[in-house]
């Protein structure tokens, strides 16, 4: 990443400082995290006999940017201009325009704008990084197959989330989205780039079997979907000392979760309906909001829901096509999930 970076910038540098000055603000947007997207890449290419490290380095680094694009492009949707606890490049260039002395409005919108142009380079240069790492004939056409795969869902994915977020009425009405159906959008936006087809990438590099392949994307798929379902826990129940994580957004967002489907189905749940999705939310409201998500059950199911697609990752794991140095490799990845459910 750093190497790619530091080429971006000596490019832009030719085209004036303003366009230096956007690489940069990219290159500390895709910095921090937790890199889940690389790590998944060079576990599965050690765990299955990779050598060649450089050339998975760039693979990992290509999904990484293309986790970059997403999440710039993701916050020009949700229109926030915050990430990671500071701003993004929405936020960044929005101050910019407001410092000088341009409106909020129109300084928002030079914000996402930038946001977008930033977007885009970020995922056209993910492309470029599969292309850059060496690998050659029908295994970069297989790279770049997976890569597609995780961008063509993911938008998919996005798409469904947007159309939730927009249907009528409160956050706990009839028209709230089902659980199926939170789960389904969930494996598509997030699961299958964060860890399905990265696992799948990492595994065709090191030149797995088609069955060993598959067997990494179906562990990949489950715990995606068991890492999704605790992060919405978390985000209403958990520590914010250890998640440094207001318990608050996710409520004040009216965040469409596993969490509110279920509990939408109880009667229970229209004494506090009308409180999730409001942006004045108060601490003693989102409290009364939980203890209806305990009293309807739904913190139970969802808990019992993680746990259960955290034992589908295990199981496809098991997989005699699969060699011991891989379940050595990612059963700390399924304890982990596990271990974040109570």
């Amino acid at each position: 990443m750093a190497a790619f970076f530091s080429d971006s910038h000596y490019r832009a540098k030719a085209l004036g400082a303003p366009y230096a000055a956007l690489w940069q603000t990219l290159e500390r947007n895709a910095s921090g995290g937790k890199r889940v997207r690389p790590r998944m890449v060079m576990a599965a290419y050690e765990a299955l006999g990779g050598t060649d490290f450089d050339a998975a380095a760039h693979v990992g680094a290509a999904f990484e940017l293309l986790h970059t694009a997403l999440i710039v492009h993701d916050d020009v949707i949700d229109r926030d201009f915050v990430r990671r606890g500071g701003v993004n490049v929405s936020g960044r260039y929005r101050d910019i325009a407001t410092t000088a002395g341009i409106p909020l409005p129109d300084a928002e919108h030079r914000g996402m704008s930038v946001a977008i142009i930033a977007g885009d380079l970020a995922l056209f240069n993910a492309y470029r990084l599969i292309d850059r790492s060496g690998v050659d004939g029908i295994l970069r056409t297989r790279l770049h197959d997976l890569l597609d795969e995780a961008m063509f869902v993911s938008a998919a994915g996005e798409l469904y989330d947007v159309d939730f977020a927009l249907r009528s009425g409160p956050a706990g009405g009839a028209d709230l989205p089902t659980v199926d159906d939170i789960l389904e959008m969930e494996r598509l936006k997030t699961a299958v780039y964060s860890f399905e087809t990265p696992l799948q990438a990492g595994a065709a590099l090191a030149g797995a079997s088609a069955a060993a392949i598959a067997a990494l994307g179906a562990f990949g798929r489950n715990i995606g979907i068991a890492y999704q379902i605790v992060d919405d826990l978390l985000g209403v129940f958990g520590d914010e000392r250890d998640t440094g994580k207001t318990t608050l957004g996710d409520l004040r967002e009216g965040k469409r979760t596993v969490l509110l489907a279920h509990a939408a189905a109880h009667p229970e749940w229209a004494e506090v309906a009308d409180l999730v999705g409001s942006p004045e939310l108060t601490p003693d409201e989102a409290a009364r909001i939980r203890a209806v998500l305990e009293q309807t059950g739904s913190r139970r199911f969802t808990e019992a829901l993680a746990r259960d697609f955290a034992n589908r990752a295990w199981e496809a794991l098991v997989d005699p096509e699969l060699p011991d140095t891989a379940r050595e490799e990612f059963r700390p990845v399924v304890a982990s999930v596990l271990g974040r459910v109570r």
